[in-house]
């Protein structure tokens, strides 16, 4: 395929261009008025974007939740990525108190096998584990390990796990990312309010306060700084722990931020609404004036990519809650949270370039570029120069999308951005030089997308 005259963007820069897609899926040749090969389909681009695929490096795809399972599973939460223009996913495996890595690293790996784009995963640890484990998740590819500073019930680790994992981690060329929350303080906070009858949706947040999250973001960063580890932060999500991460940084420790986009989009009067709990999510939606400094981090580049952090529910699920309880949940801390967004990831953060808030190049950088490079994809993806991966997605800036859930292709009955429209959507998306997605139609094939075992990490 040779996609012509559109406006190419990626890390060497924007220009007028050709791109070409050569016949073993990686891209051939960029360049103006390249000559056409014989039996060559060529697209006119003129007017359209043509970007890499996005990389979400932040998705739960079928994972349990109680009694509960998040609603999209590998194969319809990759089609909705594909549609969405994100061409790799990076899942997060779970190996839960007692359970085999391994074993649980395989599980993810069967469940991931009808996956129409391509994937890596992630790897969760809820307790100490042995250095070989560390060793042998690097070896199969898996060079990201997540650890919690919250639910001290089923996910929390302490410090010494977590200083103890980041060296080890950092041995083998491993990247440690952090769930950063101050766990102990919120179980405090959860117990009075429950004492006290408050139980209603909005004290998820109230129970939950940004304080906490930058006071945990400041300890990841002292824990980074004695282990001489980088650290990756996910979903942050309010403006003291974005102040956190500067401070850090200025001081020199290599602390890279995640944001998602409901933090941009949302806010915590959500909660307070008839459907306040299908907008439960952790950390919670904060007040809106948090979003303006997560843009303003976006632009300056104190926040280094935006995922999703995509785990969504039906309605239904919601409300029956994480226990088998008659009735469906007792109080804010039964309602299973998550939201959906591996398919808006791209058309949210386009509005910001539209708004005038970030530049195209942002977009690609914190969408593609940066997420392929800090995960161990780069140079496979993240990019479009010659011999990358032909993850290619041809961006209509003028195409209205509407965000209903019933125009959309996650499975869930809920969106959380219903009633918005965003202004560009996707074209046309190839993975690997397959095209998987046309005019916000998915015609890819289930079970083409790979594995993707990424590269340990250079310092």
């Amino acid at each position: 395929m040779l996609l012509r005259n559109g406006s190419v963007t990626d890390v060497d820069g924007s220009r007028v261009a050709d791109v070409r897609v050569g016949a073993d899926g990686t891209i051939a040749a960029v360049g103006p008025a390249l000559a056409a090969s014989p039996g060559e389909v060529e697209v006119d681009v003129t007017g359209r974007l043509v970007v890499p695929g996005g990389v979400d490096v932040h998705t739960h795809f079928h994972l349990p939740v109680g009694q509960v399972r998040v609603s999209d599973d590998f194969l319809s939460g990759t089609i909705a990525a594909a549609i969405g223009g994100t061409t790799t996913i990076v899942d997060y495996v779970t190996a839960y108190r007692g359970e085999d890595p391994l074993a649980a690293l395989a599980t993810w790996r069967r469940w991931a096998e009808p996956a129409v784009v391509d994937y890596g995963l992630h790897m969760t640890f809820t307790e100490a584990v042995p250095e070989r484990v560390i060793a042998d998740c690097v070896e199969a590819g898996v060079t990201s390990f997540k650890l919690y500073m919250a639910y001290p019930q089923l996910l929390q680790v302490d410090d010494d796990v977590i200083l103890d994992v980041m060296r080890a981690a950092t041995r083998h060329g491993g990247l440690v990312t952090l769930h950063c929350e101050n766990g102990g303080a919120i179980e405090a906070l959860r117990r009075q309010a429950l004492a006290a009858g408050r139980t209603g949706v909005l004290e998820h947040a109230a129970t939950r306060p940004a304080v906490l999250e930058a006071q945990a973001v400041t300890r990841a960063a002292a824990l980074a700084e004695a282990a001489d580890a980088s650290v990756y932060l996910v979903h942050l999500s309010s403006a003291p722990a974005l102040a956190a991460v500067r401070e850090a940084a200025e001081r020199g420790v290599d602390v890279l931020a995640e944001t998602c986009p409901q933090y941009l989009y949302l806010d915590t009067q959500r909660l307070a609404g008839p459907d306040g709990e299908s907008f439960v999510c952790t950390p919670p939606l904060r007040d809106p004036w948090h979003a303006e400094e997560l843009w303003e981090g976006m632009a300056r580049g104190t926040i280094h990519t935006v995922a999703t952090d995509h785990c969504p529910f039906t309605v239904d699920d919601r409300r029956a809650g994480t226990h088998d309880r008659p009735g469906g949940w007792a109080d804010f801390t039964e309602i299973p949270g998550g939201l959906p967004g591996v398919e808006t990831r791209l058309g949210l953060v386009w509005e910001g370039v539209s708004a005038g808030r970030i530049t195209v190049a942002d977009w690609v950088r914190l969408c593609a570029e940066a997420p392929a490079r800090e995960f161990g994809l780069w140079p496979a993806k993240g990019n479009l120069r010659p011999g990358a991966d032909a993850d290619v997605v041809v961006w209509d800036p003028a195409r209205e999308q509407s965000l209903d859930a019933d125009a959309l292709h996650m499975h869930t009955d809920h969106s959380p951005y219903a009633g918005m429209h965003v202004h560009g959507w996707p074209e046309l998306v190839l993975s690997r030089g397959r095209v998987v997605a046309r005019d916000g139609r998915f015609v890819g094939e289930p079970a083409t997308g790979r594995y993707r075992p990424r590269l340990p990490r250079s310092r």
